[in-house]
C-alpha cells in the first residue's frame, strides 16, 4: 500500500486530501511546516509527497531544492495556487515531478498520482479498468457505461460521479463527501449540485440503483 505525505498547511484542504486519498486505497500523513516535511521523509519511508508551496517555515520551494540537493527521489506533486507559467517551469525544473494548480478536482489529482506511482505498488482498488455492481458497468478506461446491455452516455462529471458510487457499493456517501469527490473542495458546499447530479444518473441508470438515505446522503445499492 502506498505511503502519501500531504504537506498543507490549510486544514480543509488537508483534510479534503487525505479523505479523498484514504478512500482510494493510500495511507496517509499530513504535515503543516517546511520543516517538518524534511523530519519526516528522513525518518520514514514514503512513496509520493504532495507538497504546498505556501508552507511556513520552509516554503515548498526550499523544501524540494533541500530534497533534490539530500539526492531524494521520490516523486514529488507541486500544489499551488499560483498558475503563472514561470512559477510551473521553476517547479518542474527544480526536480518537482508535477505541478497541480488550485483549486482543483479531485479525481484529477488523483490520476497525476497513479501516474507517478505507476511503477511502484498501487493500491488494487486503483487498478481496476472495469468497475460491476449489478447491471451497471462502467468501462474507466473507454469511459464507457452500460446497465445490462444498454449502452448510457454519461457526461464527464457524470461518469466521475458513477464511478464514485460504484467504488463504494452499499456505503452511504455524504453530500459533502460527493462534493468533495466530484466537483473538488473549492466548490460552494451550499449548493444542491448533487442532488441535481444525482437526478440525471437516476434517469439515465435507472431509479432504482441509487437510494437516498434522508438527512445524510446517498447510497448505491449493491
Amino acid at each position: 500500500m502506498s505511503h502519501i505525505l500531504i504537506a498543507e498547511d490549510e486544514p480543509r484542504i488537508a483534510s479534503f486530501l487525505e479523505k479523498g486519498l484514504k478512500a482510494a486505497g493510500f495511507t496517509t500523513a499530513i504535515v503543516k511546516d517546511g520543516n517538518e516535511v524534511i523530519v519526516m521523509i528522513q525518518s520514514d519511508r514514503f512513496d509520493l509527497l504532495l507538497l504546498d508551496i505556501g508552507l511556513p517555515g520552509k516554503d515548498g520551494w526550499q523544501v524540494l531544492e533541500e530534497l533534490r540537493g539530500l539526492g531524494e527521489q521520490l516523486p514529488i506533486i507541486i500544489l499551488s495556487a499560483r498558475d503563472d507559467i514561470n512559477d510551473k517551469v521553476a517547479g518542474l525544473e527544480g526536480g518537482a515531478d508535477d505541478y497541480v494548480t488550485k483549486p482543483f478536482r479531485f479525481e484529477e489529482l488523483l490520476a497525476r498520482v497513479r501516474l507517478r506511482l505507476r511503477d511502484k505498488h498501487v493500491p488494487k482498488v486503483n487498478e481496476e479498468i472495469v468497475l460491476k455492481v449489478g447491471d451497471i458497468t462502467l468501462d474507466l478506461r473507454a469511459r464507457k457505461a452500460t446497465v445490462g446491455d444498454r449502452l448510457v452516455e454519461l457526461p464527464a462529471r457524470e461518469f466521475t460521479l458513477a464511478e464514485t458510487f460504484l467504488r463504494h457499493p452499499g456505503q452511504i456517501l455524504s453530500r459533502e463527501q460527493l462534493l468533495n469527490r466530484v466537483w473538488g473542495y473549492n466548490y460552494d458546499p451550499g449548493s444542491n449540485i448533487v442532488d441535481v447530479y444525482v437526478g440525471y444518473l437516476r434517469k439515465k441508470l435507472g431509479n432504482k440503483f441509487i437510494e437516498t438515505v434522508r438527512g445524510i446522503g446517498y447510497r448505491l445499492r449493491s
